[in-house]
């Protein structure tokens, strides 16, 4: 007969109990040891001559060990989701999986929804003045004013090239909440995961759903220091093979976003040389031209469980002129072999 050695909720190791299978009911526990059992021996069976149907009296200690780390694990990436859901502010889920080891939540990560100003630098987050369209897709609106085309189409797609900014309404327009020039300010609406990748790259986001083509994804957010405290990071950086620093040098080079403690999702996204994402540079309420917000955009479609990368050099996508705007994220002094696997792989991040 089988038994189970049995944690009871809120009691402590000293009750532990063996138990018969006819007195537990936990099917999903159940489910669960019994795919983590299948999946430590399917490792072990690749190095070693071991049959899975092999019959012990008692599981391995090694066996016993991966289990009850597994199950520590999910629910540690349970509560993670879970709090990562309490802080967005957007309506697209946001959902946690590691079936490739027993990694756990970052311990230093810290989830915002929009800048956060390190010390001394402030973000002005009120417009000055607004539109007062009753249509903005056919009358003078804010990007008119600003000197550029409206970015969206009647399909909510970006139809303007990479380099050119987009102006979208804000709190001072008289225009609503379904205005077709508000999509980067209602946030992420679709439902992704941050997964941990097979090839080495750590984590990852993928989409639970298809994206079109030129679609809205998500921002890039982190927070925002001054050129010079980006380079001292940057070296710090460097000594860990990290790279979160992304420069706001649409107009000047005064400012980088720093994501490696404080962003959202897109803190977990992985470089490409064929990304399919795509950076521009977006202005709301704030119109300050050297704190540009970053919005990444779909550049093809992109189906359900497919992983998101851009180019952290923001190149190679296809769609970017000789004469556009550099958006390249901050000085990275060593060079980082890139793992994205590519046909047009650069063989290096930077």
């Amino acid at each position: 007969m089988e038994y189970y050695l049995v944690k009871w909720k809120g009691w402590p190791d000293s009750t532990n109990t063996w138990e018969p299978l006819q007195n537990l009911k936990c099917p999903l526990l159940l489910q669960q040891f019994s795919n983590d059992k299948h999946n430590y021996l399917s490792q072990v069976k690749k190095g070693k001559a071991i049959t899975l149907k092999e019959n012990h009296r008692a599981l391995k200690p090694a066996l016993a060990e991966y289990i009850v780390k597994k199950a520590k694990q999910r629910i540690a990436l349970q509560r993670w989701q879970d709090e990562l859901n309490r802080r967005k502010n957007h309506k697209g889920m946001i959902f946690v999986e590691n079936t490739v080891d027993l990694e756990g939540p970052p311990s230093d990560f810290y989830y915002i929804n929009e800048y956060k100003p390190a010390p001394g630098i402030s973000l002005v987050n009120e417009a000055t003045f607004g539109c007062s369209c009753t249509d903005c897709f056919f009358e003078k609106c804010c990007p008119a004013e600003a000197g550029v085309l409206l970015a969206y189409n009647k399909n909510q797609q970006i139809k303007i090239p990479p380099g050119t900014p987009i102006y979208e309404c804000n709190s001072r327009c008289q225009c609503g909440p379904d205005c077709p020039n508000r999509i980067v300010q209602k946030g992420t609406q679709y439902s992704l995961c941050i997964f941990r990748t097979s090839n080495g790259c750590g984590w990852g986001v993928k989409t639970l759903v298809k994206i079109r083509r030129r679609s809205f994804v998500m921002e890039y957010v982190g927070e925002v220091i001054t050129s010079e405290e980006a380079e001292r990071r940057g070296q710090l950086y460097d000594n860990k093979g990290i790279t979160y620093l992304f420069d706001l040098d649409y107009e000047s080079d005064e400012f980088t976003v720093d994501a490696a403690r404080y962003g959202n999702v897109s803190h977990f996204v992985n470089h490409s040389c064929d990304p399919n994402l795509q950076v521009f540079n977006v202005f709301i309420d704030n119109l300050d031209t050297r704190l540009p917000r970053i919005a990444l955009f779909s550049t093809r479609t992109i189906n359900a469980g497919e992983e998101l990368t851009f180019d952290y050099q923001m190149k190679g996508s296809g769609d970017i002129s000789s004469d556009s705007v550099d958006h390249s994220p901050a000085k990275k002094r060593a060079r980082t072999v890139c793992k994205c696997g590519a046909v047009t792989c650069r063989g290096y991040l930077n």
